[in-house]
């Protein structure tokens, strides 16, 4: 049994080592290991040594006489005569095990230890102590670190002392007390001496400490922490070094009266001078006046808190926002016409449906937003994917066709986010098997197998490579054929399996034994595993925290996926701790398109490094992107050659680098409250700000999603440019308070972060009250796209600065109703757009913008002396009713097609848009409640959806998301 555990240890190790070697990282794997062995062995050599020889020398101090000297026998006899024997044994397989838990305790503190030798200087102090901030973020924790272990080891040795002690005579449980040697007494008097001297450095350490506190109104020293604790602390450490002393006098002197008097002083004083004492304080001096008392410490939470998320530098600028479309021109702007349609989370199953060509291929939940060239010197935002494999198709999952065949996935599929095609489908320009289309002619794509993906498929292994001459790797379908093209996978990723021993380890860390027995694995094979980049890169940089969500762009004419990595700590004195979990929820979290965060605290964050992970053959690269970062350099320094700098990264992956969601997300739940820079105001709390739940999500208090698109904010250059947006809230209302972007294009504007807050004496409508304004006044007009089998959805609900206010533009989707025989999916067919408190709706986004931004208001009655005669009325009136009748049969019909006849469904929801219009200016139903002109008749065009597809109910879930 020994040896198969050895065998099965070794294969761990050893297969970590081949792994750490084939992505060219084993500095990373020798360090972390050489670290924790380290670690090990002084933790568990310092256990052993400290609590064996503890119980060594109480073997050593029993009586000569035995337990007898105290009179008569115990029940501690039967004990000892039952162990005795075999105390040795006991002893060893104790020690043995104690050694193993404390060693394995000390080494998982393995981060703190590198941090600690390595650390490097924040160049600014704390505000109570004057010390370096390095000193909180990587001495302190290891300080602690060490005393609890040495708590730990003395309360250990003090009681197997004393149980070695009592089990051999030094001391007795008897009427009318305890009866003890006068070595057991000395013994336990120095350990229990040792222990209150720890007590008192730990008192003295615990008052730097205090700038965590979080007893206060904000985290960091309070004014009882500073005015109370702090004295206490300190006066509690030089009481406790005292009953140290007298403790150790107990050595020399017998009796239990110091020993007793130091531990009630001390019980005492803990109770009154560190408990008492501070909630006194802070009962009757701080409660009372405390917006007075906290202010100088609210202050410094204020400060730090901005420093330590990375938003000091947060421009503010107050927007006079106009409300009344009627008072602003529109002419030359342009800044919205490009603004993308295409809503990543909604499409998604649209690109399922229209790209995934096999039923084994498929598309992230929600696909990701980047920008390419149009071809003619513009960037266009587009919506991206990968075609990934999700397995062997159905009845044929068997191991040699999913570690052998269905090795890897296959393409990149793209469409411009700010048009369709006639039909109301993306206007893919990165399309099918093999690629082909405009993007992937201009961005030269050259290798579009996926390897490495985030597909679940990739948290299995594959073995790829094999036999050149006979290739048996799915690559992709035959085009209009039922055969395939096989593929041999070259790439320099992988562990290579020729060899008996790699498929014996191998073998034996997956328990399959077809690793060791296929005939299919020759030299040449290789087994790539930890696909996934979040767990690549994670593995190779265990000091990061990631972003949740990857994405893919064509660089050097390959798929690479670009992850953002962070560094995270939660010592930074004075600011606010947060769950980075709760800081980063929201729809997209929620829905789980994106990968959720840990609900660990942390007060610090940094944008440090962007990785790479190549996905034909697994190539991880880190770039030093903030090279400040404290934190950075440390690893860095821990990490040698590990981190590559900023300034090797080529400038066609500079090009779609991004600002990060989950750092935007952190920033703007801190801004929400922490854009107030008074302590007064802050302590008030009448200008905090909310992120605005997402209005699609009815009553469910869920927060919209931040979205990536090209806007012109009117500060700093005015000039487009790719931006990571939010919207904000007040505390109490629904009004919009306040517009953020963040610069994700690389240059000067890159993570600027820009807050337009909105004017108090005007009401812009917030994104909520938008939505409402939509449902409200276009539900007679949207209501027939919902009609039969077919369902309204709505989009992301986009917010970005236009002609002297904030413009909300959503487009609205149609979808089949499950059941229908087919599966279902969207397809865009209006576009609803807002300014203040005026609406308009289209087929395009011209068309709604021309109804909002118009002069004239729309007149649907006739003149009195015009009107029709009641007998004209009444047979208008049965035609219009008969055409919408007609036309409502020829939609279902459509819709009852195998497959759904879309053009023709197209025409007659066209037709009964007209029929119901018309009845409308008959008086035969109420109009919609808007001053705008009906929508123009829908015309083929690329820019916008064409009319022809079916759509989701006006209560179906928003496709919220980047």
């Amino acid at each position: 049994m020994a040896i198969v555990a050895l065998f099965f240890l070794f294969s761990g190790i050893y297969t970590d080592y081949l792994w750490f070697d084939s992505v060219d990282y084993t500095s990373v794997f020798s360090t972390m290991l050489m670290t924790q062995i380290v670690l090990f062995l002084v933790g568990a050599a310092l256990m052993a040594g400290i609590a064996g020889g503890n119980m060594l020398l109480a073997f050593r101090m029993r009586p000569m006489f035995g337990p007898a000297m105290f009179g008569g026998g115990s029940g501690a006899d039967r004990y000892r005569m039952a162990l005795d024997p075999h105390r040795k044994l006991i002893f060893i397989v104790g020690m043995g095990m104690l050694a193993l838990f404390a060693g394995s305790s000390f080494a998982g503190q393995w981060k703190t230890w590198l941090q600690f030798v390595n650390g490097q200087p924040f160049g600014k102090t704390d505000a109570e102590f004057g010390m370096d901030i390095s000193f909180f973020m990587f001495d302190y924790p290891f300080i602690r670190m060490v005393l609890n272990f040495l708590f730990t080891a003395v309360i250990i040795s003090i009681v197997l002392a004393a149980i070695t002690h009592y089990l051999y005579g030094g001391f007795r449980l008897q009427s009318p007390g305890v009866h003890a040697s006068r070595a057991a007494r000395a013994h336990l008097s120095v350990l229990l001496g040792v222990f209150v001297l720890l007590k008192a450095v730990a008192y003295y350490v615990d008052r730097f400490g205090l700038v965590f506190s979080d007893r206060g109104f904000v985290n960091g020293a309070s004014y009882t922490d500073v005015n109370a604790v702090l004295p206490a602390k300190s006066i509690l450490a030089i009481i406790a070094l005292i009953c140290a002393v007298l403790f150790f006098a107990g050595v020399v002197r017998p009796g239990g009266m110091l020993p007793g008097v130091s531990f009630g002083l001390l019980v005492l004083s803990a109770v009154l001078i560190g408990g008492v004492y501070p909630a006194l304080v802070e009962q009757f001096q701080v409660k009372p006046n405390q917006q007075l008392k906290e202010a100088a410490y609210i202050d410094r939470n204020i400060k730090a808190t901005r420093e330590a998320y990375g938003v000091d530098g947060a421009e503010i600028v107050e927007y006079k926002a106009e409300a009344d479309p009627t008072k602003v021109k529109t002419d030359g702007d342009a800044s919205v016409t490009g603004v993308r349609l295409l809503d990543p989370a909604l499409v998604s199953s649209t690109f399922e449906q229209t790209q995934r060509i096999r039923g084994f291929y498929g598309f992230s939940e929600q696909l990701d937003v980047d920008r390419y060239d149009d071809g003619g010197g513009k960037l266009v935002d587009h919506v991206v994917g990968v075609r990934e494999l999700t397995g062997p198709p159905q009845g044929q999952d068997n191991w040699i066709n999913r570690a052998l065949v269905y090795t890897h996935g296959y393409g990149f599929v793209a469409a411009p986010g700010n048009k369709v095609d006639s039909g109301g489908l993306p206007d893919y320009d990165a399309k099918d098997m093999p690629v082909t289309g405009s993007l992937a002619t201009s961005t030269k794509l050259t290798e579009s197998r996926v390897y490495f993906g985030e597909s679940p498929a990739g948290n299995e292994y594959v073995i790829a490579g094999g036999n050149p001459k006979n290739p048996q790797e799915l690559d992709y379908p035959e085009t209009g054929g039922t055969g395939q093209k096989n593929t041999t996978y070259t790439g320099k990723g992988g562990v290579p399996v020729g060899s008996f021993v790699n498929r014996l380890v191998y073998a034996a860390k997956y328990g399959e034994k077809n690793i060791l027995l296929s005939g299919d694995i020759n030299d040449n094979s290789k087994i790539l595993y930890e696909r996934n980049p979040r767990a690549r890169i994670e593995k190779v940089a265990p000091f990061l925290t990631l972003d949740g969500n990857p994405y893919p762009a064509i660089i050097n004419g390959r798929i690479t996926w670009i992850v953002d990595g962070y560094t995270t700590s939660n010592e930074y004195p004075y600011a606010q701790s947060e769950s980075l979990g709760d800081m980063t929820r929201d729809l997209a979290t929620d829905r789980r398109v994106v990968a959720q965060q840990p609900r660990d605290k942390i007060n610090y964050i940094r944008n440090s490094v962007k990785a790479t992970v190549d996905a034909y053959d697994g190539t991880v690269t880190l770039y030093a992107w903030d090279d400040t970062d404290p934190v950075l350099k440390t690893w860095s320094r821990a990490l040698p050659g590990t981190i590559r700098p900023a300034s090797e990264m080529g400038p066609e992956l500079q090009a779609h680098v991004r600002y990060p969601e989950d750092l935007f997300k952190v920033q703007r739940h801190t801004l929400s409250r922490y854009h107030i820079t008074n302590a007064a105001a802050f302590y008030s709390g009448q200008d905090f700000w909310n992120v605005p739940s997402d209005p699609s999500q009815g009553n469910q208090q869920v927060k919209q999603p931040p979205y990536y698109l090209t806007a012109t904010m009117p500060v700093g250059n005015a000039k487009s440019s790719f931006s990571l947006t939010t919207t904000f809230v007040p505390r109490e209302g629904p009004n919009l308070a306040a517009f953020m972007s963040a610069g994700s294009t690389v240059g000067d504007d890159y993570g600027k972060l820009r807050i337009l807050r909105m004017p108090s004496n005007t009401a812009i409508p917030g994104p909520g009250q938008a939505q409402n304004n939509f449902q409200n006044k276009f539900s007679g007009e949207l209501g027939p796209l919902g009609l039969g089998q077919a369902n309204v959805r709505y989009g992301n609900l986009l917010t970005l600065p236009y002609a002297g206010g904030l413009i909300y533009i959503e487009p609205v989707y149609v979808q089949t109703r499950a059941g229908t025989g087919q599966e279902p999916y969207p397809i865009l067919r209006r576009v609803l757009v807002a300014f203040g408190n005026k609406v308009g709706s289209g087929d395009k986004l011209e068309d709604a913008l021309a109804q909002v931004f118009e002069n004239q208001q729309q007149t649907t009655q006739t003149q009195p002396n015009q009107q029709a005669q009641p007998n004209q009325q009444t047979t208008a009136l049965s035609q219009a009713i008969g055409n919408a009748q007609k036309a409502y049969e020829d939609a279902q019909n459509a819709l009852k097609a195998n497959p759904p006849n879309w053009e023709e469904y197209g025409k007659a929801q066209k037709r009964l848009d007209d029929a119901l219009r018309a009845l409308q200016g008959l008086g035969a139903q109420p109009a919609p409640t808007t001053t705008t002109s009906p929508s123009p008749s829908p015309s083929p065009t690329t820019t916008a959806p064409s009319s022809g597809s079916p759509s989701p109910s006006p209560t179906s879930t928003s496709g919220g998301g980047t």
